[in-house]
This record gives C-alpha cells, structure tokens and sequence, in this order.
C-alpha cells in the first residue's frame, strides 16, 4: 500500500482547509487510517484515526470539533476536514495505515505504512 498526503497550504486562523489521503492497493479499504501531524522541534502527534469501515472516528482532544475524519473506499482515499484552524495547527501531517488492528489506534508504532506528510501552516 502506498499512500499520498495532499491538501496542505497556507491558511489565516480561522480558515479550513480539507487534506486528502489517496491510496493504492486493493486492501487499503479493509485497513483502519489515521492523521498524524508533527510540528518543528515536537514529536509526530495523533490527530484523528477511522475504521476500515468509516463507522468509528477517533480524535486527539487538541482537533475535537473543528476536524473531521472520513473517507471514500470506491475512492481509496480518507480526509480531514480541518476547520476553526489556529497557528498551533501548523505542522507537518501525515495520514498511515494499519493492517493489523481492525480498531484503530493513537499508537504510531501501530501504523505499518505511512505517506509521504503536507505541510499546514496556520498564520494568526
């Protein structure tokens, strides 16, 4: 499975932006997906993680009601709607998957394939 982070950009505090996380490979659609983002100087941070089916979202405390995780398996591709962004959003951020729990999880370590990171930045 390869995977392909797009979206990423410079916004205004306040704006929204929606990144993208397309997929090759027939299995992708049985795989749970999650949003990582790392900042300059900070370690890589769980951001928002679905099920292979799309039924169950998870989110990081930090993105709770302004980011929304889905995806579109006919598309292979997952997204995060990323709304009310603010300048502590500004981070490198990546999408991963893993093929090994059917629940996903906040765990990097977990996530067996990763994309290749879009930059946020966010100006106040």
């Amino acid at each position: 499975v390869q995977l392909q982070a797009s979206g990423g950009g410079l916004v205004q505090a306040g704006d929204s932006l929606r990144l993208s996380c397309a997929a090759s490979g027939r299995t992708f659609s049985s795989y749970s997906v999650g949003w990582f983002r790392q900042a300059p100087g900070k370690g890589r941070e769980f951001v928002a993680a679905i099920t292979w089916g799309g039924r169950l979202t998870y989110y990081a405390d930090s993105v709770k009601g302004r980011f929304t995780i889905s995806r579109d398996n006919a598309k292979n591709t997952v997204y995060l709607q990323m709304n009310s962004l603010k300048p502590e959003d500004t981070a490198v951020y990546y999408c991963a998957a893993d093929s090994n729990h059917s629940i996903p999880t906040r765990v990097k370590d977990n996530y067996n394939y990763w994309g290749q990171g879009t930059q946020v930045t966010v100006s106040s």
